[in-house]
């Protein structure tokens, strides 16, 4: 639950934050003394939607370092890290993208990919799923995060936040005017919104904003399916997939920041704000393939 109200809390904080800036730069004129403008508000809610989807994308990688203590790879200073580095290299040629930066993080089982862009991505794993995996295991798990970055996760899921945000924005200040319109309606000296207005504004940001992650959570698990089976492609065989997924299954999967948790390997709590398939369905649709 800990893990669901982070998420939430930190979508919120940044609309928040663009919305109070909004309102100093004085774009939020929306509400006028004839009533709601909903061709303003719409715009106002692209913004504040899109505008907060897109900085939380700018900023991953960056915060997905500093939150993780990802130590980067510039120099191996060892066999397992020229091997990994070898290994993204490979699969990221194959896979035609760019190299990302590669990086090892100190945690339980996990890996994860971030970055806004497809050619300047970052993958990391964790000192955990070295030790508990072979090689070839590992080798597929790469091959998943590198195959989120082929796809374009990191953009199509920003799009997809951005879409939700800009639902709770426009539809709770819709239904927050008409409850205060409702309160209101016998005051002879109504010059602007009231505490009505508010009150439900804030109610619905939050209540909504739960329902947009589980849209979210339900898109991200589809892109997991699609990401084993492009690890697959670029191994060349589902096996090793298949076979990664079985050991982490009987593994705890560490916690990964919020702004990564998506694109990790494993992780989600709840059926319905879980951002990953259970392992068997994972396993399951890899053999019908």
């Amino acid at each position: 639950m800990k893990r669901i109200l982070l998420l939430v809390l930190t979508n919120v904080l940044v609309v928040v934050v663009l919305g109070v800036v909004a309102s100093l730069l004085g774009v939020n004129n929306y509400l006028t003394r004839s009533g709601l403008n909903l061709g303003l508000l719409l715009g106002y809610a692209l913004v504040i939607g899109f505008g907060g989807a897109f900085i939380s994308l700018l900023i991953s990688k960056p915060l997905a370092k500093w939150s993780s203590g990802v130590h980067v790879i510039t120099d191996p200073q060892n066999a397992d890290e020229a091997w990994i580095v070898q290994t993204v290299r490979e699969l990221s040629e194959k896979a035609g993208i760019g190299m990302p930066e590669v990086g090892i993080f100190e945690g339980e089982p996990n890996a994860f990919a971030t970055g806004a862009f497809r050619d300047s991505a970052l993958v990391a794993v964790s000192t955990g799923l070295l030790a508990g995996m072979t090689r070839e295991e590992v080798h597929a798990v790469i091959g998943h995060e590198v195959a989120h970055i082929a796809n374009g996760d990191m953009v199509t899921m920003t799009l997809i936040q951005g879409v939700m945000n800009t639902f709770v924005v426009f539809l709770s200040r819709v239904v927050a005017y008409a409850v205060d319109s409702m309160f209101r309606k016998d005051d002879e000296h109504n010059s602007g919104p009231g505490m009505a207005y508010l009150i439900t504004t804030v109610l619905l940001d939050i209540v909504l904003g739960f329902a947009a992650a589980m849209v979210v959570a339900w898109f991200s698990r589809q892109r997991e399916f699609r990401a084993d089976a492009g690890a697959a492609a670029l191994l060349g065989r589902k096996q090793p997939m298949i076979d990664a997924l079985a050991r982490l299954g009987g593994m705890t999967p560490g916690e990964l920041p919020k702004s990564v948790a998506a694109f990790g390997i494993a992780g989600g709590i709840g059926q319905w704000f879980s951002t990953h398939p259970p392992i068997e369905e994972r396993i399951a649709a890899l053999q019908r393939a």
